[in-house]
């Protein structure tokens, strides 16, 4: 087990691989070495879904049984075990105990389709795969499977110890995880143990909650809305095993109305989310029915926080800290590079905030473009992708990330566009995410994306689809947009909705998907009218 005193906040320059690195000098080696840290939380409930809870020492007992089945299976050391399945106690306690068997759990997406399913075993060539029974279905014939379920002891028992040493490099890989993007065909990110304990190490840093700073009367019950099958996710899960959280998981996809009531029911206190998320709760009849004043801190990503929904919160949920925490990353630099804290300051909203410790920033100009390409570089990120040469990562370690940015004075990161996100109208370069930035300070506007129509003349144009509350008009927003954006980059086609905006499998406004049927749709209009 990795000792208290491992968990050091000390860093100095660590050159791997020859590129230069900010490290830890005090920290743990192995993933699988958190294990034992649930044994400080004894018979405290773990996981919590329905009227099922698996306690800390129940999930140890079902770890330690469940690497033993997958040994008895033939499972060796660094093979690759698929693991498919919603969120469940099961999918814990299985991804634990492969890890403690030695192994590697690739951590399959459980929407995707058979194809996708079959395409990804094809890939990975996995030596066992786990899968829940909806996922069970789609496996292609002849994939060797281990069984789902979990031996979870009915009595108190000892935690059983541990058959693992913990003897590895930090640089093996500890797991395969696939990137989550709305267009392309997802990649395997491998990520090692390294890139996953110095994330963890430094939200736990600057969080003040290193192990040997936990309180361990201190009690907080988290609720999941996303997938654990996420980079995001899965953070949440190791961070839970150190400080002792109840992680509460909902049953079947986003529901607002079930996450109040649970919130109500298991006083949840911090809520990992989306802004999607929260705006579709904020907009649910029984808000102001449910006893929701437990909740303290909702930790928000995918997107930034506007000043709309800011203020949203602080009105549907006061008991909410207003300083709502949010952040940057991609799965390819393990999820996160920045931490914001949600000032309330409103100058201030819509930024990312400040890099964490171990992470270095710095910008790659591109020709024409308004901003520099954010460049990263930490511990954190990838060894690469699984069975592709190419890379994001250059020579000196420097992620190319494909998003836009700049730092402000006080070193917090604002997020400006996407690299091949420009829309070029007329020869102007402009960045969808400063229109739609601009958008949302609008009183009554919910959600807003921008993105470039085919255009004869000007080769694009810009288009707008905003959700609204109230009687706004598409002349009513671009009289109060006036100003707010460059006068070439003012919408020039409109969609004003009352209903919210379609979303992808994470719950993150799906701008591929909004875009695409926009473009079609007048696509046929120019066919039908001739123009």
């Amino acid at each position: 087990m990795a000792t208290m005193k491992q968990w050091g906040d000390r860093i100095a320059e660590e050159v791997i691989g020859g590129i230069p690195y900010r490290m830890y000098t005090e920290r743990p080696r192995r993933v699988e070495e958190l294990i034992p840290f649930a044994g400080r939380w004894g018979q405290r409930p773990h996981v919590i879904q329905g009227e099922r809870a698996l306690s800390f020492d129940q999930l140890q007992h079902a770890i330690a049984a469940k690497a033993q089945e997958l040994r008895g299976l033939g499972v060796q050391r660094g093979d690759r075990i698929f693991l498919l399945g919603w969120n469940s106690p099961e999918w814990v306690a299985n991804f634990w105990a492969i890890l403690q068997a030695g192994a590697v759990p690739v951590l399959a997406n459980a929407w995707w389709s058979a194809d996708e399913v079959s395409a990804g075993i094809d890939m990975l060539k996995p030596a066992l795969t786990l899968a829940d029974a909806h996922a069970a279905a789609k496996l292609p014939a002849g994939v060797r499977t281990g069984p789902w379920a979990i031996a979870i002891p009915t009595e108190a028992t000892p935690a059983a110890p541990s058959q693992t040493e913990y003897n590895g490099d930090e640089s093996e890989t500890a797991l395969i995880i696939f990137t989550s993007g709305t267009s392309g065909q997802p990649k395997a990110v491998i990520l090692s143990h390294r890139a996953l304990l110095a994330r963890l190490q430094m939200t736990l840093h600057i969080t003040r909650k290193l192990p040997h700073q936990v309180d361990e009367a201190a009690h907080d019950v988290t609720l999941i809305t996303g997938p654990l099958f996420h980079v995001g996710g899965m953070q949440t899960l190791l961070r839970a095993v150190i400080v002792g959280d109840t992680l509460v998981l909902p049953q079947g996809r986003y529901d607002p109305g079930q996450v109040l009531e649970l919130i109500e029911r298991h006083k949840v206190k911090r809520w990992n989310a989306v802004p999607t998320m929260v705006s579709r709760l904020l907009d649910h009849p029984d808000v102001p029915r449910r006893d929701v004043s437990s909740l303290k801190s909702i930790s928000i990503g995918g997107a930034p926080v506007h000043k709309e929904l800011m203020e949203r919160i602080r009105q549907g949920l006061p008991s909410v800290s207003p300083r709502i925490p949010t952040g940057y990353g991609l799965t390819e630099n393990g999820g996160q590079a920045t931490a914001a804290a949600g000032s309330e300051d409103v100058a201030l909203l819509g930024s990312t905030g400040r890099p964490l410790p171990c992470v270095e920033i710095r910008f790659l100009a591109h020709p024409d473009l308004p901003d520099g390409e954010i460049l990263l570089r930490s511990p954190t990120q990838m060894s690469g992708y699984f069975g592709l040469d190419e890379s994001p990562i250059d020579p000196d370690g420097w992620l190319h990330t494909g998003d836009l940015g700049r730092l402000d004075e006080k070193g917090n990161l604002w997020i400006t566009g996407r690299c091949k996100d420009m829309i070029i109208r007329g020869g102007e370069n402009i960045a969808p995410a400063a229109v739609e930035r601009g958008l949302m300070t609008i009183p009554g506007v919910i959600e807003a994306v921008v993105f470039g129509i085919p255009h004869a003349d000007l080769g694009e144009e810009v288009m707008a689809v905003v959700v609204v509350e109230g009687d706004l008009t598409a002349p009513d927003l671009q009289k109060q947009l006036h100003g707010k954006v460059a006068s070439f980059a003012m919408p020039s086609r409109w969609r004003v909705q009352k209903q919210p905006l379609v979303t992808n499998q994470t719950g993150k406004v799906d701008k591929t998907a909004i875009s695409a049927q926009a473009r079609a749709e007048i696509a046929q209009e120019r066919t039908r009218t001739g123009a």
